[in-house]
């Protein structure tokens, strides 16, 4: 399994997004970016292969394997050693495919222009694809196996159990919705067609569409895009944010239905796969692989319906502070907090994350400052880079993080969040087998979550300036507005088109509009203009074709902010049960993992936790603006 966490595409529907907003090295002269080619900021990558004759040598050792691989096809119930060593060599193969296609990608990043580097990282996908179609066959001969005899094998060997019991024991758990062997294979031949909606979507809104360009608030003509966006509803002159706003749902109103048929498509796909699969909806389906239940989806949904008064009091506030007689939509995002130049160096970064992050003990200090002294980290841009961040690297080597620094607050966040990635991957590859090393993105997105939760506690508590402290609690504020109530309505959303679908109910751009303007309506409350545009928001987003996803984000920030609490409250036995969790990386269920840390998803009460906290900032931000 390849895990590459918060890469830009993740957050393609969250305005949150920290990561994609970067700036071209070439548009920038400064000293800093000037100087920034010193070894101490760059990653060593040297750590994964010193040389690429040594990766040239992982690579046909993988092809090597693969061969071994073919000689257990058909015989996995032939025995439990069988079995056993079996799973060994799948193992085997994708750690080494993981380190050789890791290595090559992030060869890749660092210049993108670098033909050498290219042409590895298009060998290595050709090996992972070789990879997967090798390894195929292991989980539906397990699946074909009576229980009972399963079972019987199980207890032969012990490791079976001690390695490879949580994957077993989910394979069995998934057993009543594996269907036989041709119905398997017929399925297997539609995937290509059930990704349509997706590569339709994804050629219109990043290829086709095409936006009408603006005037500037100094009267220049400027083009609106996707990248652009974003930064034009920041602006300051507030007719800049209603052309951009227009412009942009111009081009989506003329291809609603077009868009409307697509989602259209996706649902129905949705449907398809869970009523084949055997599952009494899309949701559940969906959930499935989690191992979560309706109820965490539904509390979530209910829990924030119940708080939307707070949202609408934010609303109510911000119309306030922009001193506007009627907030628009274009109007949510831009700053409150006017004329701020908060400067933050790169070294000041890593002290200030280094307080911030010191409740967490000594132990995840002592990682934490491995990586910022140990080439973990490629910090600055530089021309032919991948842009935003991540956190990424092979089981059996240290994490890595990219980051594209720029010196302000924003991204003293983004290097705490990329942190908190990095270390649960440290403690999850050192006390994990490879089976069960890579976590799932429901609790990935926690451990970041936690490392900004925790950041911005200590930055409250030590920041007198007023300013400082008004943009910290807005930027708090707007962090929980985009993850918690945007998600969350985006996954009601979500919930209400498949209901009526499974109901027989036609999909269309009217029906699609109707919905989510009254969505907006209900989350937003009587003091935001809902503008007819809004209506169409459904059809920019990527995320709805990947269905009941983003709720991830919700559950995420929430199990977060509640984790947070604790280990501020309670101190060192909190702190214990987190670093449990980190170090149980994916050896079980999400919900369970939580549990143990402390953090109970099937009970509103995290989701509450984190409504108490957008109210306490809400207090906090109507004192300082008084």
């Amino acid at each position: 399994m390849l895990v590459i966490i918060c890469i830009a595409i993740m957050f393609a529907a969250v305005d949150t997004d920290r990561h994609t907003s970067v700036h071209k090295i070439e548009e920038r002269e400064d000293t800093a970016v000037m100087t920034n080619s010193k070894e101490q900021y760059k990653w060593k990558l040297e750590d994964i292969y010193a040389t690429d004759e040594l990766w040239e040598q992982d690579y046909q050792k993988v092809q090597q394997l693969l061969n071994e691989m073919v000689g257990y096809k058909g015989k996995l119930d032939q025995s439990s050693g069988t079995l056993l060593e079996a799973l060994k060599c799948s193992d085997n193969i994708q750690m080494l495919n993981e380190k050789v296609f890791t290595y090559a990608g992030m060869r890749q990043d660092e210049d993108n222009n670098n033909s050498t580097y290219q042409a590895l990282k298009d060998r290595a996908v050709n090996l992972s694809t070789k990879v997967h179609t090798a390894t195929s066959f292991i989980v539906p001969e397990i699946l074909a196996m009576p229980v009972e005899k399963l079972q019987q094998f199980r207890q032969e060997q012990p490791e079976l159990n001690s390695i490879y019991g949580f994957m077993l024991d989910d394979l069995i758990r998934e057993k009543p919705h594996v269907l036989s062997e041709a119905e398997e294979q017929i399925l297997a031949q539609t995937s290509e067609i059930s990704q349509a909606p997706n590569k339709i979507f994804g050629l219109l809104n990043n290829a086709d569409l095409s936006f009408p360009s603006i005037k500037n608030e100094k009267g220049e003509d400027v083009a609106v895009t996707h990248g652009s966006y974003a930064n034009l509803m920041l602006n300051r002159d507030r007719r800049v944010r209603q052309d951009a706003f227009k412009s942009l749902y111009s081009a989506y109103d003329s291809h609603k239905n077009t868009i409307a048929a697509t989602l259209s498509s996706s649902v129905k796909r949705d449907i398809f796969y869970a009523q084949v699969r055997k599952h009494p909806s899309a949701l559940e389906a969906a959930l499935f692989s989690d191992n979560v239940q309706p109820q965490v989806y539904d509390n979530l949904i209910q829990t924030v319906r119940k708080n939307l008064h707070l949202m609408h009091r934010y609303v109510a506030l911000r119309k306030k502070l922009l001193a506007v007689d009627e907030l628009h939509m274009y109007d949510i995002y831009t700053p409150l907090v006017k004329d701020l130049d908060w400067q933050v160096p790169y070294p000041e970064a890593i002290s200030i994350v280094q307080k911030g992050l010191a409740p967490l003990g000594q132990s995840y200090l002592e990682i934490m400052n491995e990586g910022f002294t140990s080439g973990w980290i490629d910090v600055y841009e530089q021309k032919g880079k991948t842009s935003g961040a991540y956190s990424w690297g092979p089981y059996g080597v240290h994490p890595y993080i990219l980051l594209n620094y720029q010196d302000d607050l924003n991204n003293v966040f983004t290097l705490a969040h990329e942190m908190g990635h990095a270390v649960h991957s440290y403690y999850s590859y050192q006390e994990q087998p490879y089976v069960n090393a890579h976590y799932s993105i429901f609790t990935a997105e926690v451990a970041s979550t936690v490392n900004e939760t925790l950041l911005m506690n200590y930055m409250l508590e030590n920041t007198t300036d007023k300013s400082k402290k008004l943009y910290l609690v807005n930027h708090y504020l707007e962090q929980i507005r985009g993850t918690l109530f945007r998600q969350v309505m985006f996954a009601e959303f979500e919930k209400i088109i498949h209901e009526k679908a499974e109901k027989g109910e036609a999909l269309t751009a009217e029906l699609f509009s109707q919905v989510y303007h009254q969505l907006n309506v209900d989350y937003y409350g009587p003091e935001m203009v809902i503008d007819p545009e809004i209506d169409l928001e459904w059809a920019r987003i990527p995320h709805f074709y990947n269905a009941f996803y983003v709720y991830k984000y919700a559950t995420g920030i929430s199990a977060a902010t509640s984790l947070s609490k604790q280990i501020v409250v309670e101190g060192e036995p909190a702190v214990q049960r987190y670093i449990a969790f980190l170090k149980s990386g994916g050896s079980d269920y999400p919900v369970e993992l939580l549990k143990r840390a402390g953090v109970d998803m099937t009970s509103a009460q995290p989701i509450q936790d984190t409504l108490d906290l957008f109210a306490s900032l809400l207090d906090e931000m109507e004192k300082l603006t008084q």
